[in-house]
This record gives C-alpha cells, sequence and structure tokens, in this order.
C-alpha cells in the first residue's frame, strides 16, 4: 500500500509587532510553548534584541537561529529569525505610543510581504500593530489594510475580516460616524463585502460558504414602515450574490443574526457598519479574536485585540487570539 507522506508545514512569516506593546511576549510564548512549530515553520521577522525581551517578560527561554538570508534557514534546527537589528528595546518604553516601535512594526510588515512575494514565505502573521505609531512613524493610512492594498497593488475592494470560531464578518462601512451610515451604504459596496467574505472563506478552504446580510433598521425595516434601505439597497445586492454562484440571503435583522450564526447556521455575515458585528464578536470571545485582510493575495492575520497597553510587560498576555490568526494563516496557506 502507498502512504502519501504529510504535507510540508507552510513556511510563514511571524514579526513581533509594535514593540511598545504585547506582541513580543505573545511570540515568545507560543514559540516556548511548541505551538507555532506544530502548525507552520515559523520565520520569525524582527530584531533580536525584542524578541529577548519578549521572551524575558514572558520569563521563557529558547535557542534562536539567526539569518541574514531565508535560504538559510533550517526549520529542523529550532526557531529561524531574520535579525533586522534596527530596534534597541531601551529605547522604546512599555506602554507607551512610540514612533521608533511604529517605524520598525511598519518596516517589518513591508518585510514580510516582500519575502511573500519573493516567494519565501506562504503567509504572513503579525503581532499586534498601533495604529497611532504608525501615523507618528510616517505610515498615513486609515489602517494597515491600506497599506497592504498598496504594497500589493491592490485596486479591487479588500478590507479587515473579523473572525472568531470560524464565522468570519466584513462590513460595509467602516470607522465613520452612525449618522453617516445610511448614506454611504449602495447596492455597489454591499455586494462588494458579499464577495470579499465568499473569497476569503474559499481561501480558508470552505467550498460553498453560506452567507448572511445583516438588515440595517429594527426589524428589518417592518416592509419599508422602519427604513427603505433593506428594501431599496441590501436585498437587491444578495439577489445579485445569488445571480453569481453565491449562498447568500438576507438582509436579516441583525438582532437576531448573529444567535443564528453562533449556532452554525452561516459560514460569514455582512453586516451594514462597525458595531453592528463587533459587538457581537468581542462579547462572544474578545481574547480570541482574529483580523484577517480580505481581498490580499496573501494570507495576513493578526489578533483582534491589539497592543494591549494595560497589559504590556505584565506577562498577562495571552495567546489565543494569536495562535488562532496562525491556524487561520497556515490553513489559508497550505
Amino acid at each position: 500500500m502507498n502512504v502519501r507522506p504529510a504535507p510540508a508545514k507552510p513556511v510563514l512569516a511571524v514579526t513581533l509587532g509594535d514593540a511598545s506593546g504585547i506582541g513580543p511576549e505573545l511570540v515568545a510564548k507560543i514559540i516556548a510553548d511548541g505551538f507555532l512549530e506544530d502548525v507552520a515553520r515559523p520565520l520569525i521577522v524582527g530584531d533580536g534584541r525584542v524578541l529577548r525581551r519578549g521572551m524575558s517578560i514572558a520569563g521563557v527561554d529558547f535557542p534562536v537561529h539567526r539569518l541574514t538570508d531565508p535560504a538559510e534557514a533550517d526549520f529542523s534546527g529550532g526557531i529561524q529569525l531574520i535579525d533586522t537589528g534596527d530596534l534597541d528595546p531601551d529605547a522604546v518604553q512599555l506602554a507607551r505610543v512610540s514612533p521608533i516601535a511604529g517605524k520598525s512594526a511598519g518596516d517589518r510588515i513591508i518585510q514580510a510581504i516582500d519575502l511573500y512575494r519573493q516567494g519565501k514565505v506562504a503567509g504572513i502573521v503579525f503581532a499586534p500593530l498601533n495604529k497611532a505609531a504608525l501615523k507618528a512613524a510616517g505610515f498615513n493610512y486609515e489602517s494597515e489594510h491600506e497599506l497592504f492594498a498598496e504594497l500589493f497593488g491592490i485596486t479591487a475592494p479588500h478590507g479587515e475580516i473579523n473572525v472568531l470560531e470560524g464565522l468570519m464578518t466584513s462590513r460595509v462601512t467602516s470607522h465613520i460616524p452612525l449618522s453617516e451610515v445610511s448614506r454611504n451604504l449602495s447596492r455597489e459596496g454591499i455586494l462588494a463585502a458579499i464577495q470579499l467574505l465568499d473569497s476569503a472563506q474559499k481561501k480558508a478552504k470552505v467550498a460553498k460558504p453560506r452567507l448572511a446580510v445583516a438588515a440595517l433598521n429594527p426589524h428589518s425595516g417592518e416592509s419599508g414602515t422602519c427604513g427603505r434601505e433593506e428594501i431599496e439597497l441590501i436585498a437587491p445586492a444578495v439577489a445579485e450574490a445569488r445571480r453569481s454562484g453565491m449562498d447568500a440571503i438576507g438582509p436579516i435583522s441583525a438582532d437576531t443574526l448573529f444567535l443564528r450564526a453562533f449556532r452554525g447556521e452561516f459560514d460569514a455575515v455582512v453586516t451594514m457598519y462597525h458595531d453592528q458585528g463587533q459587538i457581537a464578536l468581542k462579547t462572544r470571545g474578545f481574547e480570541r479574536g482574529v483580523t484577517l485582510a480580505g481581498g490580499m493575495p496573501a494570507p495576513l492575520a493578526t489578533p483582534a485585540h491589539g497592543t494591549a497597553f494595560d497589559i504590556a510587560g505584565k506577562n498577562l498576555a495571552r495567546t489565543g487570539a494569536i495562535k488562532e490568526a496562525v491556524r487561520l494563516v497556515a490553513r489559508m496557506a497550505g
């Protein structure tokens, strides 16, 4: 009998994130407990001194093989680190916004994407970034997702996808006042959000994703007596998605949608505005949520909880979210 060898684990670039936050200690913890090497062949990208500080905070220790060229990586020989030598941790105070830390974190993202484009890694996990630090360092983007799009030359729909327990959500509008949501909705925008989720689910190996689309108004607009967005915008977008072969339904009243989604009726949910989905996901599992960069050629993900300055350096950071990010990227890259 011929037995197929197990497929090789994917090579993933793992960056340390913002050195002022919990990223370095999170990476140190998932290296020390063996998780990272169980799931992938990790190539750590960052300053070895920052990783060492993360190890000290986490109370762990392990050998590190420093590289200058990814081609030198020996994944049978312990943790492989591309040591950038660009950031002295003594110059960065924990739990404070630092342009120095922001510059290094942004540069490491650029470096990891370069590695992907060169075919040297199959996916990227980045420990939490700090948007204020990135902007202070000159990365003038609304979020890291615009930086990703520029680096990859993406003009098609893209953006943040939130993931919890395998359930993905995307939103049609994001960081705008609630009073402006309705005027920023369109059939095209709703359809693009549905398409983004359908594509991401298929990259995550879901062959026929079940997609649910939230209503905007209470009780789905009550047949137009409590708003007409459902009739004029959302339902037509869902119908167009179905004509394109996507398994989409909606609009579904938002006050029951996530109850059904967490019961397993749907694989993904499109919401109309930021908090419509974020409240549900963060209430369900704040410390396990993942942010996926939707619409990119590479699988890129990070913990959804951010840099957590309130606990940085205290060895209180939990690894649930970064482990889920690694699992997701490894599955998409495999």
